[in-house]
């Protein structure tokens, strides 16, 4: 790998990092994991993401059931070797019960740390843009300027909602049963968009990232807001959001991808700031770390797969694969195998 492609995986690592440890208890405080998250639960979780983050079929919905199957759901309180609680908020004027540690709390927050894996393979394959932007930053590539703006325009709406309603998200929307409704409308959504693109396809000129305005832009990252809803998956919103600008597949599948880079690093860092010291405090370092690999080297695959794969035949296949997802866990709710 050259030196060029290392340097982005160098700075996430180092931005992921100082994330985590902005809110790290004093050492006088700190405890050894308290839970163990498994070297075949990093491995799974890491494939789970990999594979999901770009595809449109929501890795938040993925991961949630993973982390059922994988018995990660548990909401007992933990405590240290001594038997005394620990704590993610202590007994305090805002809190007065306060808000103790489990093994789900880390879990979820897992969930969105693990998207530095995907972040990373972005930066990795499409580090040719990203240096572009850099440089339309300092005022030395025009088209770079352009799509840095564009992309920070389609962050704005999603960003602004998810820091307003995070606390309301999380508690109400994190199971799944709500990837069940999730899955289905989104199936439905793009079953349409991709017949009104073929209906389309001859007639409409297809548009450019170049191309893109501030104002088309705004229109995606409205359609990301949608994704903030576990199972809806923010892919494919935006994908769906590019398709409303004129975007051929393959393009709203890149112009996703980089808006990803961009939404994806600001929610891992804002969830690492908030909650990371916690789930290092129930999991430890090695397998989250080992699990951020494997998500890299996964999405990386995933990211080409799915380039070709919008190419050639849409969206439709991954609407199909979402109503058999959604209809698999309707029966394993109904059945009991899943709470």
């Amino acid at each position: 790998m050259s030196r060029r492609r290392i340097l982005p995986t160098l700075l996430l690592s180092w931005c992921t990092a100082t994330a985590f440890a902005a809110e790290q208890p004093a050492s006088s405080e700190r405890h050894e994991p308290v839970a163990e998250l498994g070297m075949t639960d990093a491995i799974v979780l890491g494939v789970v993401e990999g594979v999901t983050e770009y595809l449109p079929v929501s890795s938040t919905g993925h991961l949630i059931i993973a982390n059922e199957f994988l018995g990660l759901e548990s909401e007992r309180p933990l405590t240290d070797k001594a038997g005394q609680p620990l704590w993610y908020k202590k007994p305090s004027e805002k809190h007065p019960e306060g808000i103790p540690l489990t093994v789900k709390l880390a879990a979820d927050t897992y969930s969105v740390v693990i998207q530095f894996g995907a972040i990373a393979a972005v930066a990795i394959l499409y580090w040719g843009q990203i240096l572009s932007m850099l440089r339309g930053l300092i005022g030395r590539d025009v088209a770079g300027r352009r799509l840095l703006i564009n992309l920070i325009v389609a962050f704005i709406p999603a960003g602004a909602l998810s820091y307003l309603a995070h606390d309301w998200i999380a508690a109400r929307l994190f199971s799944v049963e709500a990837v069940i409704v999730a899955q289905v409308a989104g199936a439905g959504l793009m079953l349409w968009v991709e017949a009104r693109r073929r209906r389309q396809a001859n007639s409409q000129t297809e548009s450019t990232v170049e191309e893109l305005t501030p104002k088309q832009a705004l229109g995606i990252g409205t359609w990301q807001c949608l994704a903030l809803w576990p199972g809806t998956s923010r892919s494919m919103t935006t994908i769906v959001g590019g398709y409303f600008a004129g975007f051929a597949p393959r393009k709203a599948a890149e112009f996703s991808f980089l808006l990803g880079f961009v939404t994806l690093s600001a929610a891992s860092l804002y969830k690492g700031y908030k909650s990371g010291a916690a789930m290092i405090q129930v999991f430890g370092w090695g397998n989250i770390v080992l699990g951020c690999v494997v998500a890299t080297l996964v999405a990386a695959l995933s990211v080409r797969f799915l380039v070709n794969w919008l190419t050639r035949h849409g969206l439709g296949a991954f609407a199909y694969y979402r109503l058999a997802l959604a209809t698999v866990l309707g029966v394993l709710l109904a059945t009991g195998w899943l709470q």
